[in-house]
């Protein structure tokens, strides 16, 4: 079946030369993407610049992506009914830089992402804005995919992790999310849309769960009761 992971950290650029990005290898994404692969499926990956780990993948296709607007164009791209499963495990950039300015010179603001910026001129001061959440597009753009988000949590503990996965999956109506991070600790939490919950020790055990999104649901016993 066809299907689209993302891995991998974006970046906002705050000029030529300098980025707000994150700590995302990017190597959970693309081993789902090399473990789908493996197991027959026509896989492409986006996997981000930033990302540290460069191991091979045996997926069909492989883009790299920068910017989250760069993210957002090649998902965009790739929409469409022929998608069976979308698997969002990229580190999107949660703020972008809107309006960079130095105190000392007026408060004349620079535009982000272009040139550089020179410390000479003494300290600036940034005004970061939210990204839009790629997260709210993904039912509209693969309307019959099972879609499948991550929620990495640092702070709160296991069960404040799980609550938040819910919570992804209730607003933007998705079929499972997997929790992680160090406030979820060892392992991983994959909720899924009929309220379950499923505690994998390691990721070949999650990558074979979420494989499982893939397959088809049972058919109906025939002669069964009525609703």
């Amino acid at each position: 079946m066809r299907c689209v992971v993302t891995a991998g950290p974006t970046f906002e650029p705050l000029d030529a030369v300098r980025r707000l990005t994150n700590f995302s290898t990017g190597r959970l994404g693309s081993e789902l993407a090399d473990f789908l692969a493996a197991r027959g499926h026509d896989v492409t990956l986006l996997r981000g610049e930033q990302a540290t780990w460069r191991g091979e993948v045996r997926a069909r296709r492989v883009q790299t992506f920068t910017t989250t607007a760069d993210l957002r164009a090649r998902l965009q791209a790739l929409a469409g009914p022929a998608v069976a499963a979308v698997f969002h495990a990229a580190a999107v950039s949660d703020y972008t830089f809107g309006r960079v300015w130095n105190p000392r010179r007026a408060g004349r603001p620079a535009k982000p992402g272009r040139g550089k910026l020179a410390s000479r001129h003494g300290p600036l001061l940034a005004r970061l804005v939210p990204t839009p959440k790629i997260i709210a597009d993904l039912r509209a753009w693969f309307p019959r995919a099972r879609l499948v988000g991550w929620k990495y949590e640092v702070e709160g503990g296991r069960a404040r992790a799980l609550r938040r996965a819910a919570r992804q999956l209730a607003e933007y109506h998705t079929d499972g999310c997997v929790a992680n991070g160090p406030a979820y600790g060892a392992g991983f939490g994959l909720v899924r849309a009929d309220g379950s919950c499923l505690h994998l020790a390691h990721a070949p055990a999650l990558f074979a769960a979420l494989e499982a999104f893939l397959r088809p649901p049972p058919a109906a016993e025939p002669g069964g009761a009525p609703d």
